[in-house]
């Protein structure tokens, strides 16, 4: 985690800032603690990568092999002690960790796809930013493109195995928090461009749109799915076809770009193994906010 972005995170209970305990720096905190004296949450630091989850046994608890491998690696005794804490409270339930591997991997394998190039190219006709955020950035191929061209970036996901992943590329203006993307960890920070992309089947497409439309005063919102929302017990409330996104997207005072007011089709390809490859047609739309 840089330095800097200490001063952007806030807690996800109460808002308020965070103290920073830093156990080992190299060119950026490898290991430590962010911990918020008003609430006393405390949220760990594991190889770069801040995790700001409000219970982090309870993160542990849906991913037990995972849970063992940061034990193994950490490279501090106070990080030790602080896992070794942590893990008497867990009650393990689920084990999400090769999921979360397999679709890192699956990323990885894909991020030369056209759908990338594309998007990139609608993101390269937007006016420069100076605060970026996207949502769901797994491995970083957005956000790394991104911190060419704007002054501060971040990533935000849920999977650490994508994130560590997307720390292998380092940049001064480029970071990734482990977070849900509901959650408020930037607290009322304003950003000038949020995307989103490809994420509404794993995150309530409402609750994304009103938590988006608070993070942007002035700025844009590029948001895109293929709609793949039939995920059995696993699928969204309330789910949103092309015209209620974009009808949703204006009642939170967003304005369409004229050019992707109707439904696209862009292809995006997911090679899952050399045998098989998962084919979705994207929808695409750039919205944006103005105080004027």
């Amino acid at each position: 985690m840089l330095e800097s972005t200490t001063g952007f995170l806030r807690c996800v209970k109460c808002h308020s800032k965070l103290e920073l305990d830093a156990f080992k720096i190299e060119n950026e905190i490898v290991e430590g603690i962010l911990e918020c004296k008003k609430c006393k949450l405390v949220f760990p630091i594991i190889e770069k990568i801040p995790i700001m989850w409000d219970d982090f046994s309870n993160y542990l608890s849906n991913r037990k092999t995972l849970s063992g491998r940061l034990y193994q690696s950490a490279i501090t005794e106070k990080m030790k002690s602080f896992l070794k804490s942590s893990l008497s409270k867990v009650v393990f339930i689920d084990d999400r960790t090769f999921l979360e591997e397999r679709w890192s991997k699956i990323y990885q394998n894909s991020r030369h796809s056209k759908f990338y190039s594309l998007i990139k190219n609608s993101l390269e006709s937007l006016p420069k930013s100076n605060l970026v955020l996207e949502h769901g950035c797994s491995i970083g191929i957005m956000t790394l493109f991104l911190a060419d061209s704007s002054k501060m970036v971040f990533g935000i996901d849920k999977s650490f195995s994508a994130l560590r992943f997307a720390k292998k590329s380092y940049k001064d203006n480029l970071d990734y928090v482990l977070a849900d993307s509901l959650s408020p960890v930037f607290a009322k920070l304003q950003f000038d461009l949020v995307i989103a992309l490809n994420i509404l089947e794993l995150i309530e497409p409402l609750e994304l749109l009103k938590h988006v439309s608070k993070q942007i005063s002035s700025g844009f919102f590029v948001i895109s799915d293929p709609y793949d929302f039939d995920r059995g017990a696993n699928s969204v409330r309330k789910p949103l076809d092309e015209q209620q996104l974009r009808t949703n997207l204006e009642k939170f005072g967003f304005k369409i770009f004229p050019k992707t007011k109707n439904p696209s089709y862009i292809p995006w390809n997911l090679k899952l193994n050399p045998r098989a490859t998962l084919n979705y047609r994207v929808d695409l739309i750039i919205a944006n906010k103005s105080t004027s």
